[in-house]
């Protein structure tokens, strides 16, 4: 499905039912929505993995602007900001109130700028191995050089420099580095989810090269202004947003709680899937979401 919100067309899915019977009446379910990671990915990564969260709630996937089926447009718009606003303007799309937004290392970012901009917007914040400032890539920088194997200190020097050519320089990068962002690393299983996957080089190269914006944003000033329930989840092992910065996060969001995933790298949904999947919905089931006064389809939107 496609949505033409803004000056894009942003490629979308959704998983599970939003009203489901409950005895004599219909209850509606609260709406999720996954924000994949990267940049330079899409959604594809969340399923089968996320399907369990349809047990509580219905989920909506969406693929960034310039990213997966998503339409390309301006480059120069393939920014955290801009992914902000489409997220913003994709909920108001589809006439939705408050939302459970879950967003995932880059996915994260995105979702503590959203909900601190929109805090009316969401419900329930669920921020997973992430960081809150482009401080997390000297950082990442410095273990690699530390703890890389020559192939990775190799595929990470392009990442670095914005080199990236062509999907097959990416997903040469993923799969060298795929034993650092999952501790249950199958290289099998993430040749095939590699292979489902659209990599854009260029969002990638735009997002972590020496004038990437990933390099310069920092949201902790932002961070206060968060209103909603967030749950804030590190991997131990997490190589490129370690557990310092998720305790940061934390530190500064209201209302927020922390866990640690003592036995997890980056890729949660590799290390840890049925704690992932219990955690988010124990979460959520803690405080359902009020259903609020639902926006015009087409209100907001430029």
């Amino acid at each position: 499905m496609r949505a033409r919100i803004r000056d894009t067309e942003i490629y979308f899915d959704v998983d599970g039912a939003g009203l489901v019977p409950d005895g004599a009446a219909m209850r509606e379910r609260p709406v999720g929505f996954a924000i994949h990671g990267g940049p330079g990915g899409d959604h594809s990564g969340f399923k089968p993995g996320y399907a369990a969260l349809t047990a509580a709630m219905q989920v909506v996937y969406f693929d960034h602007r310039g990213q997966g089926r998503s339409a390309r447009g301006d480059p120069a718009r393939w920014t955290l900001d801009e992914t902000v606003e489409d997220m913003e303007a994709l909920r108001r799309h589809l006439g939705l109130g408050p939302i459970v937004s879950i967003g995932t290392s880059y996915g994260g970012m995105v979702a503590q700028a959203h909900a601190a901009r929109y805090p009316e917007a969401v419900s329930h914040l669920i921020l997973l191995v992430t960081a809150a400032h482009g401080g997390f890539i000297p950082r990442a920088e410095a273990f690699v050089r530390a703890h890389g194997t020559a192939e990775q200190r190799a595929v990470c020097d392009t990442l670095w420099a914005g080199g990236f050519r062509d999907e097959a320089a990416v997903k040469r990068y993923y799969a060298a580095m795929g034993p650092l962002y999952a501790r249950r690393h199958d290289p099998a299983k993430a040749a095939e989810g590699a292979a489902r996957t659209i990599h854009s080089p260029e969002a990638l190269n735009r997002a972590f090269g020496p004038e990437g914006f990933l390099r310069r944003f920092d949201l902790r000033p932002e961070l206060p202004r968060i209103t909603a329930p967030t749950l804030v989840v590190s991997g131990a092992h997490d190589w490129i947003c370690p557990p310092a910065f998720g305790e940061e996060i934390h530190r500064l969001i209201p209302q927020s709680r922390y866990l640690l995933f003592e036995q997890s790298s980056h890729s949660l949904r590799v290390d840890e899937p049925e704690r992932l999947t219990a955690e988010i919905l124990r979460f959520v089931a803690a405080s359902p979401p009020a259903l609020a006064e639902q926006p015009s389809p087409r209100d907001g939107q430029g």
